[in-house]
């Protein structure tokens, strides 16, 4: 195997399954990967990466929103800005995936927003997942055209088990024939939405059963359980589902409900697709221009959410006729290794040709 070069990604969790596919190719082709979680650990990692090595910046809530107060999380934003200007005088890379809008776990609000606009400007790559992705975040944070450079979420065919069929996994559950499963399967956090799902469930009918699966954050497990009224019959597992169980709860899903109050990018549309299951979205424009076209894709009224779900609940006819063509048409285009061969690409570009050692942009 060659030595193809050093990336320093940031926050490195090994149980990503994002990361572990978007860097698969370029593992495969002898990069070497080291990671940071924190800060600290951040800011003592950059001075050790050679010239033409690439720093990584995912997820940036770790960097100021975990800071003690105001004055903690400037001191914070000061150095780690000097340490990127500093890197790239050096002639390191810098890409920034743009995963969010803003962090969901919002303390610092400038801070966060100053943040975001010194990476767009340091940054030699501005990765999105999204085309719309500068449209959507431009009252935060202006992206150089130039800069942005497409690779979308990967889906995850042939990541996780499947052999679990329909009729088995609606067993599990207790599902008749004639009952509707709706699922959502992720963080239970209140951006989501699970109060407008579970109001719309309710309203739907009596053959509507929800399948609620999730680690509860920002609130107690005992809060989302009181959402639940008498009448509604649903099926919840408030913790981590483990890889080898998301086959059972995709496959006794009619459809995956997604109620995002603020969304740019989710892989969980994107697991829904690999196991075939239809998805209803918040009418966002960024979503339409995303997913419009997907037979399997519907969306909601976001100023009437729960009733607007509620109607889609209710039309059995919702995704009539769709079928495995349309989810496999989806799912061609992105399978995990075209999407990280697209990223060891991106690696090989920038590795090629080192920054000068000029003062940043």
């Amino acid at each position: 195997m060659k030595n193809a070069g050093t990336v320093l990604v940031f926050p490195t969790w090994p149980e990503n399954p994002y990361l572990n596919l978007l860097e698969l190719a370029a593992r495969a082709a002898g990069y070497r990967f080291r990671g940071a979680t924190t800060h600290a650990e951040l800011l003592h990692a950059l001075p050790a990466l050679p010239r033409g090595g690439v720093v990584h910046v995912h997820w940036t809530t770790p960097l100021v929103q975990e800071a003690a107060d105001e004055a903690d999380a400037r001191d914070r934003l000061r150095r780690l800005l000097a340490a990127l200007r500093d890197a790239r005088r050096r002639g390191v890379r810098i890409i920034w995936t743009l995963h969010n809008r803003l962090p969901h776990e919002l303390r610092f609000r400038e801070a966060e927003i100053a943040l975001y606009r010194g990476l767009a400007d340091l940054a030699d790559v501005v990765h999105v997942m999204a085309p719309d992705t500068a449209a959507v975040v431009a009252d935060v944070v202006a992206l150089d055209p130039a800069r942005i450079r497409v690779i979308p979420h990967p889906s995850y065919e042939g990541i996780y088990d499947a052999g679990v069929g329909r009729t088995a996994a609606r067993a599990s559950f207790d599902l008749a024939e004639r009952d509707r499963a709706v699922l959502f399967l992720g963080q239970i956090r209140p951006y989501k939405g699970v109060d407008a799902l579970v109001e719309a469930a309710t309203a739907a009918g009596d053959d509507i059963v929800l399948l609620l699966a999730g680690v509860v954050k920002e609130q107690s497990e005992e809060e989302v359980a009181a959402l639940l009224p008498d009448g509604l019959r649903a099926h919840t597992q408030f913790s981590f589902v483990p890889d080898g169980d998301l086959a059972r709860w995709f496959r006794a899903a009619d459809v995956a409900v997604f109620p995002y109050r603020a969304i740019l990018n989710s892989g969980s549309v994107h697991l829904a697709a690999t196991f075939r299951v239809p998805v209803v979205l918040p009418d966002e424009p960024h979503l339409r221009e995303q997913f419009g076209d997907e037979r399997w894709v519907a969306f909601f009224d976001t100023a009437r959410s729960a009733a607007s779900i509620a109607e889609l609940l209710r039309d059995r006819e919702l995704f009539a006729g769709v079928g495995e063509r349309d989810f496999a048409r989806f799912t061609a285009g992105i399978s995990p290794w075209r999407t990280a061969s697209a990223y060891r690409r991106l690696l090989d570009e920038l590795s090629a040709a080192p920054s000068p050692a000029l003062a940043p942009r």
